[in-house]
């Protein structure tokens, strides 16, 4: 049967979702959605199909981007800025079908044109040629020193032959964010995760061996209240057996629609309170050994912000902020989860700082919250940030 003609091209396409360490970056998407899009803690794509874009739907993105980039560098005046009067210009001298590649080019240029970061959910499941030819185009069209980054599952990485990755490597990708989650096999085939383990440990060797940069996503929590401490355990122990170059913590949130929460709801699993987790995290920090791995806590689902560090050297501190918090008694405790989660905390000695304490102080006042309810609460406000 003769194959069906490939889609027309739609214009310049960013999907939904990025790492926050990719804030900065140009979004190009080379995929739609998820191929897996199981897991029952993610809210995002859940009612999408997946879908490959076309390799040369994706290079005229890229096109579109580079020229909106040389543009504005002309547009930049002698003492290095970009007028309002220059950008109006810039978008009435701009093909409408352009726009949203001229964006793009604005936000990048925004952030210093340092890093692109390809979408969508596991870029790397792209055939290896394909992608090589994507960032070999990347590389042509903006041949400045820059990081090229993209998500990437565990089962597609360990499936990939060696000599592949390290193509791609070669091509210009220079980092990959996995979401392992859980390094526990009963959590990971209780979340449906679809991978395993080894394939954790061995998706993480390989990428390491390859050159790139990797950087893992562990989520606490995830277990629940009866795999807490196997949850905290085994993660670490993967981890020591993958030294990846980051290691970013995201804190389960519990956001209506998603299956856990329906999990949840009928008593099949138990959410952990916010101590909870933070002994898990302990416990997950303290088991961590033998790495060199950057640590990261930077999301605001996360209660401890300032649990950031190179392993070994600064375990101690990251260690001592979650006993400063037990340390503190229960209704401290309570000010300091909710100014976190409003955004007004992100250090336990913000709550010696008058200003932003008073703030806390009085919604805790008026929504009536207590230490016997801060953590309902909680739960409620990290839904928004999902």
């Amino acid at each position: 049967m003769p194959r069906s003609a490939p889609p027309p091209y739609q214009g310049f396409e960013q999907g939904p979702i990025r790492p926050p360490s990719e804030a900065d970056s140009l979004l190009i998407r080379v995929t739609r959605n998820c191929p897996w899009n199981r897991c029952t803690f993610c809210p995002v794509y859940k009612g999408t199909r997946f879908s490959l874009r076309p390799v040369k739907h994706v290079k005229r993105d890229i096109d579109q981007v580079a020229e909106a980039v040389d543009k504005l560098r002309e547009a930049i005046d002698g003492r290095g800025h970009l007028t309002r009067e220059a950008v109006t210009r810039l978008y009435a001298g701009f093909p409408d079908e352009c726009t949203d590649a001229l964006n793009a080019a604005l936000h990048w240029a925004s952030g210093g044109f340092r890093a692109i970061f390809l979408q969508d959910a596991n870029s790397l499941i792209v055939p290896p040629a394909q992608l090589v030819e994507i960032l070999e185009h990347l590389r042509r069209r903006f041949p400045w020193p820059l990081r090229i980054t993209a998500y990437a599952r565990s089962h597609t990485v360990a499936r990939i032959a060696q000599a592949d990755l390290d193509a791609i490597r070669r091509a210009g990708l220079d980092r990959i964010h996995i979401g392992m989650e859980s390094g526990c096999d009963e959590v990971l085939a209780r979340v449906r995760k679809g991978t395993t383990r080894n394939q954790q440990i061995l998706a993480g060797q390989k990428a390491k061996a390859a050159g790139m940069e990797l950087s893992e996503y562990v989520m606490p929590g995830l277990g629940g209240r009866d795999l807490s401490e196997r949850h905290a355990l085994d993660t670490a122990d993967a981890l020591n057996r993958i030294n990846p170059d980051f290691i970013r913590l995201r804190t389960l949130a519990m956001r209506r629609g998603i299956p856990l929460v329906e999990e949840w709801e009928a008593g099949r699993f138990v959410k952990l309170t916010d101590v909870e987790t933070a002994r898990e995290i302990r416990t997950f920090l303290a088991s961590l050994d033998g790495i060199t791995s950057y640590v990261a806590s930077d999301h605001i689902l996360n209660l401890f912000q300032e649990i950031e560090g190179r392993l070994p050297e600064d375990r101690p501190a990251m260690l001592a902020v979650i006993d400063g918090f037990f340390a503190l008694p229960p209704a401290e405790q309570t000010l300091y989860q909710v100014g976190r989660r409003m955004g007004l905390f992100s250090r336990l000695d913000h709550l010696e700082q008058a200003g932003r304490r008073r703030q806390v102080e009085e919604v805790c006042r008026h929504y009536g919250i207590t230490p016997d309810n801060v953590d309902t609460v909680i739960t409620e406000m990290m839904r928004q940030f999902v």
